[in-house]
């Protein structure tokens, strides 16, 4: 079968023996994948050191499942969540906590951001976010529009920033949203919402190592609040500022527990329920719960359609483009 790598900087279409399916795993007809631009340039940028597969959110129906497998069915419609076993490839064993099956009701092209909404529910996790409470939202990508729609739709108060004015107005119809390209307008609306305490989380999800809203973000935030790095940037605070706002900082890691632990994963040996509520498998299924309700709307990501055989070109369209992001379609999927 075909999947799409980079190796030495260069990405193509290459041949690669079919997975094998196992005990708890679902072999998946792919129809749609999910790109993440900023991830998927870093890899690439990593294939001097030797391939790299790329992509890891997707949505197809099931051909075949494993022994063990039992919440999905031949024939289900599934999103998937998670590098190695998912990427931009025409057929996937994915294991059975990092699938969720789609009803009717769910667009597969929407479910195939699975990925950034598990991701993005595992951020606003980290937050600690209660009912009635405030935050901010750094950076507008594909991530951080994520987090901000479902933000609103929690009824949480939710401040945007994004210095790209371009990408700030595609959430100008988000109902729930503060959004500003302009810091200082920004910090006066903060002090002004909240009665000059500051909000009560900042998930910072801007590119770059180094930005100043990191270390800024310290002034927005009240005292005791939270600080939540989902983006690729360097924790760069001010100790004195942080011993006066005594705010607690943490790093979101992938879509939640679970991410990255075999037994977890490929052997599907569940956490128990009431230790850990919301594990990166029930992450992804309460995404897909979210479509099904039209409790938010992604139909703005779905803006670039690429055919599979035509993918490799898929990161320098991107680069021109003005479109965040973008699906690439597979024969299954007609």
């Amino acid at each position: 079968m075909k999947a799409l790598q980079a190796h030495d900087g260069v990405v193509k279409i290459a041949e690669i023996e079919q997975p094998e399916l196992f005990e708890a795993g679902v072999l998946v007809e792919t129809h749609y994948t999910a790109v993440s631009p900023g991830t998927e340039r870093l890899l690439i940028e990593g294939s001097k050191q030797g391939v790299r597969q790329l992509g890891y959110s997707a949505v197809g129906k099931v051909k075949k499942v494993g022994q063990s497998v039992k919440s999905v069915q031949v024939g289900d419609m599934v999103a998937c969540y998670g590098a190695p076993y998912v990427g931009h490839m025409e057929q996937l064993v994915v294991p059975e906590p990092l699938v969720a099956k789609c009803s009717a009701e769910v667009l597969p092209k929407h479910a195939a951001f699975a990925a950034h909404g598990t991701i993005a529910i595992h951020a606003i996790r980290q937050g600690q976010l209660q009912f009635g409470e405030s935050v901010v939202v750094i950076g507008l990508g594909v991530l951080g529009q994520m987090i901000a729609k479902i933000c609103a739709a929690a009824s949480y108060e939710v401040i945007c920033y994004e210095p790209n004015a371009k990408r700030a107005v595609m959430l100008k119809d988000t109902p729930g949203l503060e959004i500003f390209s302009d810091l200082t307008k920004m910090e006066q609306h903060i002090m002004n919402f909240t009665n000059g305490h500051g909000v009560d989380a900042v998930l910072l999800c801007a590119g770059g190592k180094h930005s100043e809203t990191t270390s800024r973000s310290l002034e927005w935030v009240r005292k005791q609040g939270r600080i939540v790095i989902v983006g690729d940037v360097e924790p760069q605070f001010n100790r004195e500022q942080l011993f006066i706002k005594e705010a607690v900082i943490t790093i979101s890691r992938a879509g939640g527990p679970g991410r990255y632990d075999v037994r977890y994963e490929k052997e599907a040996i569940d956490y128990p329920y009431h230790y850990v509520r919301w594990t990166e498998g029930r992450n992804l299924a309460a995404y897909i719960r979210l479509l099904e309700r039209k409790t938010i709307d992604v139909s703005d990501f779905v803006q670039l359609e690429i055919p599979f055989e035509d993918s490799a070109g898929v990161y320098d369209i991107l680069e021109s483009s003005e479109a965040l992001t973008a699906i690439i379609e597979y024969s299954g999927g007609n």
